[in-house]
């Protein structure tokens, strides 16, 4: 494990569960499992229209790290007893056709989805942060580090999506605008349903 990497090693099955915070922990597994879900698919339709392109290598190591991600994310499920989403065959769909679309509009496109999500997604992981911190940080260490490792992660995707000219995409503040607002929504309803 490269230094300051989070192991993803599988984790135990056996999580003592006593004294969590059933619904904050629910909570927290069920949304990052659906969006760790959802960023594989759209990094696979992004594959799917540039991965022959000269940008397809830095859009396959990002999708590399998100399917080491769900890896982790489906591993917590099990340990902590946390039913998926119902929506995962919805953001299936979604997310390809959301990665695939901007990938459609060019390297500058599918750069500016990326700058989107990761953003999106950065920010959500770090109000986890907090809530887990508030809850209790010893109780929830190993689950705090796997949070901050993957948002360090997502705020690196970010970066090397402005690095690759995603502000120079069409309408970039429209697209990422409607883009975070998906994710908000996506985030709402993958916490609940």
């Amino acid at each position: 494990v490269p230094a300051g990497r989070v192991s993803l090693r599988c984790c135990s099955t056996r999580v003592s569960l006593e004294g969590v915070n059933r619904p904050v922990i629910d909570r927290i597994i069920r949304v990052d499992h659906a969006g760790e879900y959802g960023a594989n698919r759209i990094y696979a339709g992004q594959m799917a229209v540039l991965g022959r392109s000269s940008v397809g290598p830095v859009i396959q190591q990002m999708w590399n790290q998100e399917k080491d991600h769900l890896k982790k994310f489906n591993e917590l499920m099990v340990a902590y007893r946390v039913r998926p989403t119902v929506l995962l065959p919805f953001w299936n769909v979604a997310g390809f056709v959301l990665g695939a679309g901007s990938a459609l509009l060019g390297k500058k496109g599918a750069m500016a989805c990326t700058v989107a999500v990761e953003e999106s997604i950065s920010d959500h992981y770090n109000s986890q942060i907090r809530t887990l911190m508030e809850e209790d940080p010893e109780k929830y260490k190993e689950l705090l580090q796997v949070i901050k490792q993957f948002r360090d992660d997502e705020r690196e995707h970010h970066d090397i999506g402005l690095e690759h000219d995603a502000e120079a995409a069409p309408a970039y503040s429209v697209l990422k605008t409607a883009i975070q607002l998906g994710c908000k929504a996506a985030i709402f309803l993958s916490e609940r349903i």
